[in-house]
């Protein structure tokens, strides 16, 4: 990948960033330039300073630009909505990062617009469901159904390119186990780190005029309330942690098929993070806490050295798991 993209990746991501870096050469630039991609048209989904229509039309555009149905819009328009600084420059990037989309090998190009197009109906759903988000109180997802559906559209959905592109692109990747499952275990595993995200930023999101708990299980409160009596959440928290939770140990039977050390890393790294996000959320509820919920960078150095020992073998990784968990 260009290193000026590389750089770009480095802040826009921190934790992904090193898990990319441990990839082996083959997955390394089409999972890179997914990433990118992927964030793109997240830093587009969230522009604040554009109206939800400028935001859905520039979606469509970026999905007619994947199919080389057109050129890739001047997304730099929203920038003045963006408070991250790399995340502006990274806007102006689109352009070339289409252009290496055009350059990328055909079966990684088909997957990489695949996993996008996916991302993006995703991220589109979410800008039309709070698209009056703030100015008529706070917007929220109607059934847990709708919330699965978005977990996997925004996250679950890369498991499986995950697992497509590592499966035809290294020997041996899974050797043990039938790709449908391995691929429907790659699902489940996304889907459980985009839900301790959600349960992470909860206090933000509301903040936002946004929830994303199903208003079916809020037992006739109305989102507010829970901002205003933290404690209404409770059994909202209590119930998708299990859900995550669950789903993360899907992620831990996946990396326990995946053999080559590298990729055992890579996956051991975010599904580390999030456990320990998961951990620290039982002592201290996001919405009960000021502060908010975060793995630190002392942690996360510690993490890297545990996964390096942790991808030896699966003794190794299940005496790390019950590490993680204490």
């Amino acid at each position: 990948m260009r290193q000026d993209l590389n750089k770009i990746l480095a802040k826009v991501s921190r934790s992904f960033y090193l898990t990319i870096r441990v990839l082996p050469q083959p997955v390394r630039e089409p999972v890179g330039l997914a990433y990118l991609l992927a964030r793109t048209s997240d830093t587009v989904a969230d522009s604040a300073g554009a109206s939800p229509e400028a935001r859905l039309q520039a979606l469509r555009q970026i999905n007619e630009a994947l199919r080389g149905h057109a050129s890739m819009p001047d997304l730099t328009l929203l920038a003045a909505g963006v408070a991250d600084a790399s995340e502006r420059v990274l806007l102006g990037q689109a352009g070339t990062l289409l252009e290496l989309l055009n350059a990328t090998e055909p079966g990684d190009r088909e997957e990489i617009i695949w996993v996008l197009e996916e991302i993006v109906r995703g991220q589109s759903l979410d800008v039309t469901r709070f698209a009056c988000a703030g100015s008529a109180g706070i917007a929220s997802l109607a059934t847990a159904a709708e919330l699965e559906d978005y977990t996997y559209s925004v996250a679950g959905c890369v498991g499986a390119f995950w697992t497509r592109l590592c499966c035809r692109r290294l020997r041996d990747y899974a050797p043990g186990i039938d790709p449908g499952e391995l691929e429907t275990l790659g699902v489940s595993f996304g889907k459980g780190l985009q839900l301790v995200n959600i349960l992470r930023d909860a206090p933000a999101d509301l903040a936002n005029g946004r929830c994303y708990f199903p208003a079916e299980e809020m037992g006739g409160h109305m989102p507010e309330a829970l901002s205003a009596t933290p404690t209404l959440a409770r059994p909202l928290y209590d119930r998708w942690s299990a859900q995550a939770g669950g789903h993360l140990e899907d992620g831990l039977r996946y990396i326990q098929a995946v053999r080559p050390w590298r990729l055992r890393l890579a996956c051991f790294l975010p599904w580390a993070l999030g456990v320990r996000t998961l951990r620290l959320m039982e002592h201290t509820r996001p919405l009960e806490s000021p502060q908010r919920v975060k793995v630190t960078r002392k942690e996360v150095r510690r993490l890297l050295l545990l996964g390096a020992w942790a991808a030896m073998d699966n003794g190794a990784l299940r005496v790390a798991a019950a590490l993680l968990k204490m």
